[in-house]
């Protein structure tokens, strides 16, 4: 990354996408619990777990790079229905969460994992495919970022 005023960094769209996808979601109809914040794992009592190695889920966004501040319009779509999500921004460098969502679509609200708005989870459980998001990258330059 270059030094200076410039926070030209590339955004990891193809993002590294761990949306904890659950075929049945019934211990947090309502969104993942704070306990999922650190390592996004669900901690449902009856849970599917997604496999990455058939991943039916991918995160879209428009831009290759972005500047502080920048408003970043981020999609998951998916082959398949899903109930269950939770969707971060993250540094490539050191996996911290970083940056707000500012816009979300029906079905999903905020979590506040370390700082408000950092996290989208699902609000209900309703079956799901394909959802639309604004992600507000911080003031400061981060460096690259990945979606998970």
């Amino acid at each position: 990354m270059e030094d200076g005023g410039r926070a030209h960094t590339a955004i990891v769209a193809w993002a590294c996408m761990t949306l904890c996808l659950a075929s049945y979601v019934a211990a947090f109809s309502q969104g993942a619990s704070l306990s999922a914040c650190t390592d996004m794992m669900p901690r449902h009592l009856r849970v599917q777990l997604h496999s990455s190695n058939n991943n039916y889920v991918t995160v879209h966004t428009n831009m290759s790079f972005y500047f502080p501040g920048d408003k970043v319009p981020v999609t998951v779509r998916s082959t398949r229905d899903y109930m269950g999500f939770m969707l971060q921004a993250r540094k490539v460098s050191n996996n911290e969460i970083a940056g707000t969502f500012i816009f979300l679509p029906p079905g999903s609200k905020l979590l506040t994992c370390f700082e408000g708005g950092d996290t989208v989870t699902h609000s209900d459980k309703s079956l799901k495919r394909n959802l639309s998001f604004v992600w507000k990258a911080p003031d400061q330059p981060i460096g690259d970022i990945k979606f998970l």
